[in-house]
């Protein structure tokens, strides 16, 4: 476990839910591709859909060096931004990381700022949809056919596997961080009661709230991120005294009511439920067929007591992935869905050291980043 003092540190809890950051100066600008109208799997269509998205690194003249980041729920593109750089496990100086906002994180188009289909009027969408919207934007703007990896946590790692089942030929790896294959009935049940937080607040307003709901959001708050987000080890640490828990959820919750859209979390929240990889077309609802159609190698690591994303649910997937490794992040310590957060050392050392090794594998040290992806994989290009 971490110590105290660097759990007293995480005041600003953000894991995965949490408004869009900053930029600075320094780094790389929000960039966005219109893709049009983005026909859904339900038929449905999302009018006038942008993508939003930031790069880092450069690409190489043969477009083999990218890789594809996808976020976790109401997350953003800064997501992973401590996995990214010089000597990261998202080594710029190696790579082309393209980091991408998912639809209805509220920089992609989203309920919160489409003009065609405002709030409740916006269609519902699968986290394949989400994969899609990422797929058009790497072939259609970036010219990009193959990538060395595709890397996400949360519901990123649920886009990444589906990335697997949909696009099997398109990356060399897959890097899912406390994932999931197939939502499960607790993570359901969680998402349920924080919709529910959120909608039987009266301020709501079915969706059409001209300010925040706030009675929902700051219980919102409580259920997903300072319950199901955290484990009763992470308070231990944190509060000697139980009751000095009250006042510092009161700040956490206030820290996000102006900054959190309700309806963008809502509909995000529904993708996430119904999520299942054995839904894909041509699976016939067999989640463990899709799994098993994976190409990819495969890295999937998993948090201790995760309360959100349990972890038996991608060490049961792995089981039929036909090159996989699974681990734990930070064994001996227990962090549950926060060890994917950036928020502690130890978890953000072995996060990048292993992510980084992996990597390095798949691309045997750099060799194969100049490969032609049209051509059989290992030839020198």
């Amino acid at each position: 476990m971490t110590t105290r003092s660097c759990i007293a540190s995480i005041a600003a809890l953000l894991l995965i839910a949490g408004p869009a950051a900053a930029h600075t100066p320094q780094q790389p600008p929000h960039q966005s591709y219109a893709e049009g109208d983005l026909k859904l799997e339900s038929g449905e269509v999302i009018r006038d859909f942008a993508i939003s998205y930031v790069t880092h690194g450069e690409l190489n003249a043969q477009k083999s060096n990218a890789i594809l980041m996808v976020t976790a729920i109401s997350g953003n593109h800064h997501r992973l931004d401590f996995m990214i750089g010089p000597g990261r496990a998202l080594d710029t100086n190696k790579y082309f990381v393209i980091c991408t906002d998912a639809i209805g994180n509220g920089l992609s188009t989203s309920p919160s700022n489409s003009k065609a289909q405002a709030r409740m009027a916006f269609p519902k969408f699968a986290i394949r949809d989400m994969v899609e919207s990422q797929y058009r934007l790497l072939k259609e703007k970036l010219g990009i056919d193959h990538v060395v990896a595709v890397v996400g946590p949360s519901m990123g790692g649920m886009q990444t596997l589906q990335w697997g089942v949909s696009h099997p030929e398109f990356m060399d790896s897959l890097v899912a961080i406390v994932p999931l294959a197939k939502t499960p009935a607790w993570s359901v049940a969680v998402m349920e009661a924080s919709r529910k937080a959120i909608m039987n607040d009266p301020a709501w307003k079915d969706g059409n709230y001209e300010a925040p709901p706030e009675k929902g959001i700051r219980l919102w708050r409580d259920i997903v991120a300072l319950l199901a987000a955290r484990t009763p080890d992470m308070y231990a640490a944190q509060f000697k005294n139980g009751l000095d828990v009250l006042p510092w959820m009161e700040q956490q919750e206030t820290a996000l009511v102006k900054a959190f859209d309700a309806d963008d979390w809502i509909y995000q929240t529904w993708a996430y439920d119904r999520h299942d990889v054995g839904t894909t077309p041509g699976f016939d609802g067999d989640t463990a067929k899709a799994l098993a159609s994976i190409k990819a190698k495969t890295l999937i690591l998993t948090g201790t007591k995760d309360l959100l994303n349990p972890e038996f649910e991608p060490i049961e997937s792995a089981k039929t992935i036909p090159d996989v490794t699974i681990k734990t992040i930070s064994p001996g310590s227990v962090t549950g869905h926060a060890a994917a957060s950036g928020l502690f050392p130890a978890d953000v050392e072995f996060l990048n050291r292993e992510v980084g090794a992996f990597l390095d594998g798949v691309a045997e040290s750099g060799k194969r980043l100049h490969y032609d992806a049209r051509a059989p994989k290992g030839r020198a290009y």
